[in-house]
């Protein structure tokens, strides 16, 4: 039977049609559901095993990226989410996805309150950064979604990329803890503190990253595929998801 995966949708975000696609492709059965649906009727969640959030400007980015679909998913979602999580359900939040996620205190939740502990601000270059990059796996870190992977090329498009904590001691709970999922290499396109690109909770089954492996899914996407054939597309991380659902 295939894993059933809730994608958002609606309200900005653009990304749903990518992300439901590699879902899809991974071996999965995605449904693409609008946020209206998925908040007047919270009890839907029960049905899927993956929730994720696609990149884009989920309500216009107002009062800050993220900021409006994460107080409403605290305020009107938050015990179906918690459910979720304790019956093993997996979360991945990708760009604007990532952004809700930490705005929500789902991630990182190291005081298990849901409580702002990281966030995602501009980017250190103001403007918006539209690349590719080079992120590596951490081996060490519980992240289900990128196990047994090492490094990727995905692409980046953002301009609120720049992971930040709430304090020093955060950023050495996430070092310690080993949550740190994802780094850039070589270059960090945002200023992200401790080349940050993503991160996961204890468990290992929630993810937020802000490249978009939705939008490398086969190697000839690569700019630089004919001299530098990639040794994984970002397909591979949703593969992972889907095998452990």
């Amino acid at each position: 039977m295939s894993v059933p995966v809730l994608v958002a949708c609606g309200f900005g975000i653009n990304s749903d049609e990518e992300l439901a696609e590699a879902f899809r492709l991974a071996g999965a059965e995605p449904s693409r559901v609008h946020l209206t649906d998925l908040l007047a009727e919270p009890g839907m969640l029960s049905r899927y095993r993956i929730l994720a959030f696609p990149g884009g400007f989920s309500f216009g980015d107002h009062l800050g990226s993220g900021m409006v679909l994460a107080n409403l998913l605290r305020r009107r979602l938050r015990p179906e989410l918690e459910a979720f999580l304790a019956d093993g359900g997996l979360v991945l939040g990708i760009c604007n996805g990532f952004q809700v996620l930490a705005k929500t205190g789902i991630l990182t939740n190291m005081g298990g309150g849901w409580e702002r502990e990281v966030t995602l601000v501009h980017n250190e270059k103001p403007g918006y950064v539209d690349d590719w990059v080079r992120v590596r796996v951490e081996p060490e870190s519980p992240c289900l979604w990128t196990k047994g992977l090492e490094t990727l090329d995905l692409p980046v498009r953002h301009g609120e990329g720049r992971f930040t904590a709430r304090s020093p001691g955060i950023l050495e709970g996430l070092e310690r803890e080993r949550l740190v999922a994802l780094r850039y290499e070589g270059r960090n396109p945002n200023g992200s503190a401790h080349d940050i690109a993503g991160v996961c909770d204890r468990s290992g089954r929630v993810l937020g990253l802000m490249p978009h492996p939705e939008a490398f899914l086969v190697p000839e996407n690569h700019p630089d595929r004919r001299r530098r054939p990639p040794r994984e597309t970002g397909l591979a991380i949703f593969r992972n998801a889907v095998s452990r659902a």
